[in-house]
């Protein structure tokens, strides 16, 4: 993908209604966006295909819905309110702010594309008898770019632990310039806090609150309720989704990095010393959930972190190659028991678990996983959108999503609005609406209609015409193929439920 395609997922999410800038009219809020009819639609599907994958699949993992607002302390506790903060550095020549770690990370990118390409060159001209692993390990080029990204990656973790100060250091040894204007003129990285504070009633004792920063409190304070009220053993998980607020001060990409965001998080409760199994086990099986929607596993790739948050005893992120770079999609960290233990001292409440197996009692260890589904929407976008050439000069912009994803699983198109065709195609779409989300349109021609529906990403086409009206058929065309075949209007909801079932999608899973 290009800089260009880039653009032209903007562009086409604006025109087909699935995401426009806030308060346009008001000429927008910079880093918030709103979702469209269409936008909607599939990131409700989105959410349902993890919520589906993670609780429904799952017979130890269940789901909650916390309150935005919670007590101060929870954040005092989480250590939010003390250490929630993004190194950031601002370039004095173009004014604009960026975060340190994450242009040094930049720069070692580089690196990693020049290994990438020695690989790539190397299976071409060995072909099926290349040992990537083996060539790898023994590469001269490869060792060297891979020596200087861990010397980079060393001087980087000591300068965000422990002074800032060897992070601009590192930031100017590397020659690292502004992307927009090419100086080199660097204020100090400092630390800024992401959280949005508001007030609550005058009357409360304590006024002022925070929007959450996070999903994974609200689980972590309900751990014993839901522990003791769903009788459940460990190991065990707490699946939520919701919106979440950072004050991202370097806000950019679309909807990469937004200021309110929706988060999918599941806090799965093991057993010490359980941690590092179950930690393998989460990193496999979320990285399966991605490609089982017919991304390219290639698009993928596991990026240890540097820097360990202050609870974590293990990070990796999920990254997928935006036109921007490789970035986070998911991460999953093994959080040992670091919050519930944090929320027992400022409480003076027990947040242990007994193990009958073990006769004993504990506080569990933690393993998180976290995705972002504005960033999981901004993937599907990416891959799906593409600009088909279909021969003698024609060409068609179509959505290629995942069929139990897209919007609109069906399309009904009369062929002309007279001689009693729309009367039969709102027929069969009352029928249909009962089991999947329809369009019905009868204006322009159907050609026109059909591509509008590709670059939405319907499915299925269903046309009702004059022949329709005596023989009980009606053509039905797909989305990718084109094809075109005549069926029976007894037939659709059949057909209809094989091609964009939730359930053939999830049957990867398990």
């Amino acid at each position: 993908m290009s800089e260009e395609h880039f653009k032209h997922v903007i562009s086409h999410s604006k025109e087909y209604g699935f995401v426009f800038p806030s308060s346009e009219i008001y000429d927008g809020l910079a880093a918030v966006y709103d979702y469209g009819q269409n936008g909607v639609e599939l990131k409700k599907n989105i959410r349902e295909y993890w919520w589906k994958s993670m609780v429904q699949l799952h017979e130890n993992i269940v789901g909650v819905d916390a309150s935005i607002f919670m007590a101060p302390k929870v954040w005092k506790a989480s250590g939010h309110i003390d250490g929630f903060s993004d190194p950031l550095i601002d370039n004095k020549d173009s004014k604009k702010r960026y975060r340190a770690d994450v242009l040094i990370e930049d720069y070692q990118e580089k690196y990693k594309k020049k290994n990438q390409k020695e690989i790539d060159k190397a299976r071409k001209r060995f072909g099926d008898d290349f040992d990537e692993a083996q060539f790898v390990a023994t590469n001269p080029n490869i060792a060297r770019n891979n020596a200087t990204i861990a010397d980079i990656d060393a001087k980087l973790k000591d300068g965000l632990e422990n002074d800032l100060s060897k992070v601009k250091a590192l930031i100017e040894e590397l020659g690292i310039a502004c992307p927009i204007s090419g100086s080199k003129n660097w204020t100090d990285v400092r630390q800024f806090n992401l959280m949005y504070s508001t007030q609550m009633s005058a009357t409360d004792g304590e006024s002022q609150i925070y929007l959450r920063p996070e999903t994974a409190q609200g689980i972590f304070v309900n751990y014993l309720n839901v522990q003791k009220s769903g009788r459940m053993k460990i190991p065990f998980g707490i699946a939520q989704t919701g919106k979440a607020f950072r004050n991202e001060i370097v806000a950019r990409q679309f909807i990469m990095r937004m200021k309110e965001f929706e988060q999918m998080e599941m806090q799965f409760f093991v057993a010490p010393g359980e941690e590092m199994k179950w930690y393998d086990y989460w990193k496999e099986h979320r990285l399966k959930w991605h490609t089982n929607l017919g991304t390219d596993p290639a698009k993928y790739r596991y990026h240890d972190h540097v820097k360990m948050a202050h609870y974590a005893n293990a990070a990796v992120d999920i990254e997928y190659d935006f036109p921007f770079g490789f970035k986070e999609v998911e991460g999953i960290h093994s959080r040992t028991d670091f919050d519930l233990k944090q929320h027992e001292e400022f409480t003076g409440k027990k947040l242990q678990y007994f193990d009958n197996e073990r006769n004993e009692s504990y506080v569990p260890y933690v393993v998180e996983t976290s995705l972002g589904l504005d960033r999981m929407f901004l993937v599907l976008m990416s891959t799906a959108l593409q600009n088909e050439d279909l021969g003698d000069g024609n060409t068609r912009t179509v959505l290629k999503l995942p069929a139990a994803l897209a919007p609109y699983q069906c399309a009904i198109l009369p062929l002309t609005k007279k001689d009693d065709l729309p009367d039969m195609a709102r027929r069969i779409m009352k029928d249909l609406s009962l089991d999947f989300n329809c369009y019905y349109e009868e204006k322009d021609s159907i050609g026109k209609r059909y591509r509008r529906q590709d670059a939405i990403g319907t499915p299925i086409c269903i046309t009702v015409d004059h022949d329709s009206l005596t023989d009980e058929s009606v053509t039905i065309r797909f989305r990718d193929s084109m094809e075109q075949k005549r069926v029976k209007i007894a037939d659709l909801d059949a057909i209809i439920s094989k091609e964009v079932s939730m359930k053939e999608l999830l049957k990867g899973l398990v």
